[in-house]
């Protein structure tokens, strides 16, 4: 059955603004948020957390490209997990994808906050923080089209910004620094430390969520997804090593007065040049790009997955409709922005990190799940692009994602008990409005 009018949204992006958007996604994960895992693991113990969760992502797009183009709807893991085991599953994934994609932008906004008090110490940070989301929301709301074409061009300096920090701070690097204090609690901290290392890759998937506005979604959403994903694998490694092998990890985890900081890669060149080098405020100043990519780009594929549970009404019909003159998700995009400034309101970088990583890992596990129960039993589903290796490829995505799960609730039991609450609640209200009988 075709969508009305009033919740269409337009076919306008190219493999290159894909490309754009999935790396844009992601790209504030190089800026910030990893190197608090340092202080967890340290770097041994955060490099192995790295390496499983690069393990896993690897093996998670390329499976999830199958689902993309199978079904190139805007609700991605929603769409593909109630297909696969119906309307309580699906919408459990639903609400997972939704505390990913709500949760990840406040994060986001506290590091532009911290990134804009170097111009401007006497403002707090929460001042900037609530105008990127006004702005931001504003420019997503303007049409799909200027939005890619921002995020494309933002997407574009922040890389070249990492590979020039790389090319300055590589040089210095010293095995000696990089191996200080290598493991501050043992190899137990790898646990704690995975959240972080997710964080290096959280949100690639929302590339599915804009399967729907592709022009061609089923020859360029693989492509454009998986060249995304190894362009952030090196780009992550790159600032990994980068980063903590000039002065060692606690360098570029506390700042001058002992706290934890959002903004590591300016600590870390200081090092090298000084504060007073220009290349050191090229960066501050770039290094806002990376974050303003992944800050929009979240935003602007939280709006459509928040627009799907509209169109199938777990959600006020006015969020399931589009502007009919933008043809963008205007109460979605809303929606999203008032769950994010009240995320600013609790101060908790760190905290808000981990339950945007534990919804995403819960979207990860359903969706492996959903790709091998549709494989066994719709094998008629028209497929344009299918994972290779299947079993394999898949089965190790959903092996490791789940034992990061589990992982993170070991170390985090109080944040996983949160979201395990706000699952529950949703799941609740559900039941109780009687919301998947109106969805069989």
């Amino acid at each position: 059955m075709s969508e009305p009018e009033s919740s269409k949204l337009q076919k306008s992006l190219g493999p290159l603004m894909i490309w754009g958007l999935g790396v844009g996604y992601v790209i504030s994960g190089e800026y910030f948020g990893w190197n608090l895992g340092l202080a967890e693991g340290g770097p041994y113990g955060m490099l192995v957390a790295t390496a499983l969760v690069s393990l896993m992502y690897l093996a998670f797009v390329l499976s999830y490209a199958e689902l993309a183009c199978a079904m190139p709807k805007a609700g991605g893991a929603f769409v593909y997990v109630d297909r696969a085991f119906g309307p309580r599953l699906g919408f459990l994934a639903g609400v997972a994808q939704l505390v990913e994609f709500c949760f990840a932008p406040p994060a986001i906004a506290f590091a532009i906050g911290a990134y804009f008090q170097n111009y401007a110490p006497g403002v707090r940070s929460e001042v900037f923080a609530v105008g990127a989301f006004v702005l931001f929301i504003a420019i997503n709301i303007r049409g799909v089209t200027l939005s890619a074409i921002f995020e494309l061009c933002v997407t574009v300096l922040a890389v070249f910004e990492l590979l020039l920090f790389a090319g300055v701070t590589l040089p210095e690097f010293s095995w000696e620094a990089f191996s200080r204090d290598p493991l501050p609690n043992g190899w137990a901290g790898v646990l704690p430390a995975l959240p972080f290392a997710i964080w290096f890759y959280l949100a690639i998937e929302g590339v599915a969520n804009i399967a729907e506005e592709a022009r061609d979604p089923k020859r360029d959403i693989p492509r454009s997804f998986i060249a995304a994903m190894v362009t952030l694998l090196g780009l992550a490694l790159l600032t990994f090593f980068a980063s903590v092998g000039v002065g060692g990890w606690r360098e570029v985890v506390y700042d001058a007065a002992g706290k934890a900081s959002d903004a590591p890669l300016p600590m870390a060149l200081g090092q090298v040049v000084g504060e007073g080098h220009l290349l050191y405020h090229l960066l501050v100043t770039v290094g806002l790009f990376g974050l303003v990519a992944s800050f929009h780009g979240i935003i602007l594929v939280a709006g459509r997955a928040l627009l799907e549970f509209g169109r199938v009404g777990y959600l006020p019909a006015a969020i399931g409709r589009t502007s009919p003159k933008f043809h963008t998700p205007v109460g979605g995009l809303l929606l999203c922005g008032a769950i994010g400034l009240l995320a600013l309101a609790t101060g908790k970088t760190g905290e808000i990190i981990t339950l945007a990583a534990f919804g995403a890992l819960t979207l990860y596990i359903l969706s492996m799940l959903a790709l091998l129960r549709l494989r066994k039993h719709e094998p008629e589903l028209e497929r344009p692009y299918r994972v290779r290796a299947y079993p394999v490829v898949p089965m190790v995505a959903l092996l490791l994602a789940t034992l990061c799960w589990i992982a993170m609730a070991i170390s985090q039991p109080l944040l996983a008990a949160i979201f395990v609450g706000i699952v529950g609640a949703s799941w609740a209200l559900f039941e109780g409005l009687g919301l998947a009988r109106g969805a069989s």
